[in-house]
């Protein structure tokens, strides 16, 4: 099966359709968690958006990230979603420095663009 390219915010992802391409052998239980709920939400888009930025950050998130990370999961997917691509204001209390990170990480040009 070929990989699919997806679109999200204004970025194009590269990935196959069924999840993470980090591998969670090494992970802490609670970073395993995390990384399997990123990419297991219910709507596709926000699955991408979150699942990618686990697979490139999630071993390295300190403590708190971690739990920034975890409680922005806690929000609904339509909502999450309009946060991140930018159409509603995000709520103070999710916004974070992880928040920021994510918003970063998918606003980057896409290597596939340079190609």
């Amino acid at each position: 099966r070929e990989p699919r390219l997806v679109r999200a915010v204004s970025r194009p992802i590269h990935t196959r359709m069924t999840g993470t391409t980090l591998s969670s052998h090494g992970l802490d239980p609670r970073r395993r968690r995390a990384l399997f709920r990123a990419w297991h939400r219910g709507m596709r888009d926000v699955d991408l958006l979150l699942g990618t930025f686990a697979d490139a950050h999630i071993a390295a998130l300190d403590d708190h990230d971690l739990a920034d990370f975890e409680a922005l999961m806690e929000t609904p997917d339509d909502e999450l979603y309009t946060w991140i691509v930018g159409q509603a204001p995000v709520a103070e209390n999710r916004r974070s420095r992880v928040f920021d990170s994510i918003v970063a990480f998918h606003a980057r040009p896409s290597r596939l663009a340079e190609k």
